[in-house]
């Protein structure tokens, strides 16, 4: 493998937090490939896919004003029908913290949030753009890891291997029992 992964535990956690160079929005931006997870929604789903687009930063709250904003759109098929189906929301990140996010659903899921936060992202092996996210649990789904990866295929075994001991080494309890949960998301 060309680098060594750098991970941090979840913010939420009682954990010191590593120095730590969170995406930025840009580099968030764009289409990514949900091919591995331990959520088990993604279980019964199929190309399963997240685009996040820059919103302009929130000025509406004085509480949260200059912090950055994305535009989520996650989109999927059931295993058996291949109507795609979307789920809408809006990131806000907390504070200047761009690794750090509340979701909140648009329309008729705008009572819906979650937190979700990013736990190690990069490059590897000159081509294999990745990003691991953590989500909280909330009232509709358990704590979770999901590997996103900007190519449908996913990341070479190698580099999800190394993903996985990484998650394994962080001393947090649920994220390392997360780590040997992880399953792959079907895609075709």
């Amino acid at each position: 493998m060309a680098q060594s992964l750098s991970f941090r535990p979840p913010t939420t956690s009682d954990l010191p937090q590593p120095a730590w160079t969170p995406p930025t929005t840009d580099w968030l931006s764009g289409t990514w490939h949900v091919t591995n997870s331990t959520l088990p929604m993604w279980k019964s789903k199929r190309n399963v896919t997240i685009t996040y687009k820059t919103l302009p930063p929130s000025t509406s709250s004085p509480a949260q004003d200059g912090f950055e904003k994305l535009d989520d759109l996650v989109s999927y098929q059931t295993l058996s029908s291949d109507k795609i189906k979307t789920m809408a929301g809006v990131d806000t990140a907390n504070g200047k913290d761009t690794g750090s996010w509340e979701w909140r659903g648009k329309g008729m899921m705008t009572l819906i949030t979650s937190h979700w936060e990013v736990l190690g992202y990069g490059e590897l092996e000159g081509e294999h753009q990745f990003v691991v996210t953590y989500f909280s649990k909330t009232l509709f789904t358990p704590a979770g890891v999901d590997v996103y990866s900007r190519k449908k295929e996913g990341v070479p075994e190698s580099v999800l291997s190394a993903i996985k001991q990484t998650l394994a080494g962080i001393e947090h309890e649920p994220i390392q029992k997360l780590a040997g949960e992880i399953f792959e998301v079907k895609r075709d």
